[in-house]
Formats: structure tokens, C-alpha cells, sequence
């Protein structure tokens, strides 16, 4: 019908905007960190240019309903304000109507965030992890008197001599957290080694002694050794890396909490692109000489409010405080109360 290609064309050219503006940021941002790591020598350029593109992949399942949300506010804030809502409504189109033809837009949009969120997600983290396993695998990324974060940024190392001919290092301290203890370890010498993909990377020290500090108590131990070898790396956030890579087909058949976090956000996020776009029509509601600014408040406080409430519901499924029902569908009830409570009855007929 005419009314659905007019309004879907008003929100179409600034959700464009808005959707390319935010990937803009997203790839700075992530393009600051990254190449932070290409200067330290931690990554090679091509691979930093690879995780930037595939975390842009895993940021455009919010970056798209954010850009919908608020295009809907700003297409219809500009119809309302040059009197075209006014004139729909004598025309007899009902606020129903417009909020029909907005959500068929926003199914469209809905339905790539599901694609992106239930398969582009996964595959983008597996990716992810496989890039940065292969660089740090082949790359050189300790120096002399500098510190160094490994295992996943779960300890810090520090060598005051390198020979990088051997790979061998001198006089060298590691800093690690062990549960609620912290382990520091001298050795006279060691050097990093390339294990299994389970295991990362293997720190095998000789002649040294190794700290077990206990901050809240009297449970410090002290051990001296010839040799030792340390798997380098942080068993959470292991696992929350094989939770983000696993295919939703196989978190759907899990029980343990994390899974069912992880499975329940994927779902989620298509039924709130819809739901952000029905909120936005009642936003988008204003006089035709009144000012916009106070439903674009009002409407991004939402937006905040809402979002960190799904954060908090999953990280509540994910410590086990919050069962798999309700989960984080209770977070899915504050836009629909909200919508009963915006949408008062409708002016005009059908």
C-alpha cells in the first residue's frame, strides 16, 4: 500500500545513516585497540585488520535495532513537525496503522539480526579465536624490560634479558591469579613454548621459586623447583569463549546456566528490534511546533534502561541466581508495559 512504501522510505534513508554512522564508531573503537596490540607486537597487522572486520560483524546485532530505533523516532518527529502525521489522521490512518507499517519495516531488519545473531555470531567468534590463536602461535611478543599480558590476560611476565635466536629468557618474573590467591614465580630462566590448542601456550621455567599469596589470609605457601612448566592461560574465560563460538543448534540442547544465557540472548535480541521499533512510534508522537528533545530523552533513557536490563538478566542466568524461567525473557515485560501504557487510544478509523 501507499502509506507502508511512504513511511517505510522516511525511516529507510536515516536508519541507512544511522546504521553506517555507528559502524563508524564500533570499528574505531575496536580499531584503537587493536592496532595498540599491532604496536606492541602482539599482533600482525593483517590479523588486527581481520578481528576488527569480524567483531563488526558480532556488533551490527545491536548496531542494527539501535539504528531502527532511531530512525522510527527522527522519520516520524519529521512528519509530525511538517503536520503529515495531522494529515494522515484526517485522512482517517489511525496511530494503529502507522505502527503497522513501521513494523513491517522492522521485520525486515528483524529478520537480519536473527541471521546475525543466531549463525553470523557464533561463526564470527570462532573465526575470531582462530586468528588470534594462529598470531599468537606465530608471533615474537616478549622483549626485554618490558611486561607482557598471556594466558589470555590472566597473568603478566617479565624478562630482563631476551635471546630471541632461542627464544630463551633470563631473570624473569610471572604474576598470575590462582582462584582467590595470587602466584608470583622468579626463575633464573625460561622460555615460552607452543602447546596444544587446548592449552594455548606453556611457560617452562628452570631454577626459581614460585609464591602462593594468600590476600586474605595466612594461606601463603613458597616452592622451589628445578623445573617447571605453566599452561598459560585463564580457564573462564576459555569457557566463555566456547560458549560465544558454539552453534545455537547445540546451546539450545544444553542445561548448564552459561548456555542457556548465551542461547536465551540470541533470541532475544530479533524480539526486541521489534519491540524497540513499536516503542519508537508513540516517541516519534509530538506537536507539529513542539520540541523534539524531550521524547529523544526520554526515548534514549529507555533505550539505556532496557539494554542494560538484558545485560543484568543475563548475567543473573549466568551466576545461577535466576533460573532458565524466567531467565531473561522477564526483561522483554518493561517495553511491553511500556507500550500499554504510551499507546492511548488511537485517533482517526483504520
Amino acid at each position: 500500500m501507499i502509506i507502508d512504501r511512504y513511511i517505510s522510505a522516511e525511516i529507510r534513508r536515516p536508519f541507512v545513516v544511522s546504521a553506517g554512522l555507528l559502524l563508524v564508531v564500533f570499528v574505531a573503537y575496536s580499531a584503537i585497540v587493536r592496532l595498540a596490540e599491532v604496536e606492541q607486537g602482539v599482533l600482525p597487522l593483517m590479523a588486527a585488520l581481520l578481528l576488527i572486520a569480524l567483531k563488526s560483524i558480532v556488533g551490527l546485532e545491536i548496531i542494527l535495532p539501535t539504528a531502527l530505533y532511531l530512525s522510527v523516532i527522527a522519520a516520524l518527529g519529521r512528519l509530525a513537525a511538517d503536520s503529515e502525521i495531522v494529515a494522515l489522521y484526517a485522512t482517517g490512518i489511525s496511530e494503529l496503522r502507522i505502527l503497522e507499517s513501521v513494523l513491517r519495516f522492522a521485520l525486515v531488519v528483524a529478520l537480519a539480526v536473527a541471521l546475525l545473531s543466531l549463525f553470523g555470531r557464533p561463526w564470527a567468534y570462532r573465526q575470531s579465536y582462530r586468528v588470534e590463536a594462529e598470531a599468537t602461535r606465530n608471533s615474537v611478543r616478549l622483549e626485554a624490560g618490558r611486561f607482557l599480558s598471556v594466558g589470555d590476560g590472566a597473568g603478566v611476565l617479565f624478562a630482563r634479558r631476551v635471546r630471541k635466536e632461542t627464544g630463551q629468557l633470563f631473570d624473569l618474573f610471572l604474576q598470575r591469579e590462582q582462584g582467590e590467591r595470587i602466584n608470583v614465580v622468579h626463575a633464573r630462566a625460561g622460555r615460552l613454548l607452543t602447546a596444544g590448542p587446548g592449552v594455548g601456550r606453556v611457560l617452562e621455567l628452570h631454577d626459581g621459586r614460585s609464591y602462593l599469596l594468600d590476600p586474605k589470609g595466612s594461606r601463603d605457601a613458597i616452592l622451589r623447583f628445578r623445573r617447571l612448566a605453566i599452561a598459560l592461560r585463564d580457564p573462564a574465560r576459555e569457557a566463555g569463549r566456547r560458549r560465544k563460538a558454539e552453534s545455537t543448534l547445540r546451546l539450545s540442547g544444553s542445561g548448564r546456566r552459561r548456555d542457556v544465557a548465551e542461547f536465551q540472548w540470541r533470541l532475544c535480541l530479533p524480539l526486541v528490534t521489534l519491540l524497540l521499533a513499536a516503542l519508537a512510534v508513540p516517541f516519534g508522537r509530538q506537536r507539529p511546533r513542539g520540541s523534539r528533545y524531550r521524547s529523544y530523552l526520554a526515548a534514549i533513557a529507555l533505550y539505556v534502561v532496557l539494554f542494560n536490563a538484558m545485560l543484568l538478566a543475563r548475567n543473573l542466568v549466568e551466576q545461577g541466581f535466576v533460573g532458565p524461567l524466567p531467565g531473561i525473557w522477564w526483561v522483554l515485560s518493561l517495553p511491553l508495559l511500556i507500550l500499554l501504557i504510551l499507546y492511548r487510544v488511537p485517533r482517526g478509523r483504520r
